[in-house]
C-alpha cells in the first residue's frame, strides 16, 4: 500500500492497486476488444483513428510507438500509409497483444511490427529512438498521466511528434448531458449482452468522465515538454484529437 490515491472509474483506490484492476478489464474483454471500442463510439472510432492518420501524415521509413495499442489498430494503419516504416505495439496486458498477432495484417506486416509488454509509466525503450508516439483511448487508464506523458517526450527523437486520442467532454452541457444518459445506461448494459462483463464495461464509461477536459490535457501535454500542442475535437467532443511535437 502506498499513502497516494487515484480513481478507478468512479472509485477512489490505491495508487498500486489500479494498473492490477485495469489490466483485469482489458484480460477480460481482450478477445472483444474491437467490439468493445465499436460499442463505446457507435463504431465510429474508426473515422476517428482515420482523421488520426490524416493529421499525422505518416512519412516512409518513421518509426512509430504505439502505447496501449492492444490489437494493431492504430499500427497498422500508420503501416500502410508510410512505405518501409516501423512500429512497435506496446501494452501492458499480454493478452491484448495476442489477440493483435492473431489479425490478419498482423501477419502481412510482421517484419515491420514489433509487439512489446511495458508499462506507458516506464517505457522498457531507450531516449530519443521514435519519430511518433501514438496512444489511442488508453491514457486515460494509466495510473499517472503525466508520468506516461513525460515518458513519451522522452522516447522521441527531437523533432518528434505525439498524437493521443482519446474520449473527452462535450463543450455543450446539455449536449454532455445526453451523451452521459447514452453512456451510463447503455453502454454497460450492451457490453453485458456482448461480451457478458458489465462490469468492465461500467469501469471504462466512468472513467471517461473522470479524464480531463481537452485544454486541461493540453496543459497537461505542455508540462511534459511539448510546443506546437493544439486539439481537434472529434464529433464535437465525444473524444479529441491531441498533437505535440518534441522540438
Amino acid at each position: 500500500m502506498s499513502d497516494k490515491t487515484t480513481h478507478f472509474g468512479f472509485r477512489t483506490v490505491d495508487e498500486t492497486e489500479k494498473a492490477g484492476l485495469v489490466h483485469g478489464v482489458f484480460s477480460s474483454v481482450a478477445s472483444r476488444y474491437d467490439v468493445m471500442n465499436d460499442l463505446m463510439s457507435a463504431g465510429v472510432h474508426r473515422l476517428w483513428k482515420d482523421a488520426m492518420m490524416d493529421w499525422l501524415a505518416p512519412r516512409p521509413g518513421q518509426r512509430l510507438l504505439d502505447v496501449a495499442g492492444g490489437t494493431g489498430d492504430v499500427a497498422f494503419r500508420f503501416l500502410k500509409r508510410a512505405a518501409g516504416s516501423k512500429a512497435v505495439v506496446l501494452d501492458m496486458t499480454e493478452s491484448m497483444l495476442v489477440a493483435g498477432r492473431q489479425r490478419a495484417d498482423a501477419g502481412n506486416m510482421a517484419d515491420r511490427l514489433d509487439w512489446v509488454v511495458g508499462d506507458a509509466m516506464a517505457l522498457p525503450l531507450p531516449d530519443n529512438s521514435f519519430d511518433v508516439y501514438t496512444i489511442s483511448f488508453g491514457i486515460r487508464n494509466v495510473t499517472r498521466v503525466q508520468d506516461a506523458l513525460n515518458e513519451a517526450y522522452r522516447v522521441l527523437r527531437p523533432g518528434g511528434r505525439l498524437m493521443v486520442l482519446e474520449f473527452s467532454q462535450l463543450p455543450n452541457p446539455m449536449m454532455q448531458k445526453a451523451y452521459d444518459l447514452y453512456s451510463f445506461n447503455v453502454i454497460p448494459q450492451m457490453g453485458k449482452m456482448v461480451t457478458g462483463d458489465r462490469d468492465s464495461y461500467q469501469y471504462l464509461v466512468e472513467s471517461i468522465r473522470k479524464f480531463p477536459d481537452q485544454e486541461t490535457f493540453a496543459g497537461m501535454i505542455r508540462q511534459a515538454g511539448f510546443d506546437l500542442v493544439k486539439y481537434r475535437n472529434m464529433s464535437m467532443g465525444i473524444a479529441a484529437l491531441h498533437s505535440g511535437w518534441k522540438v
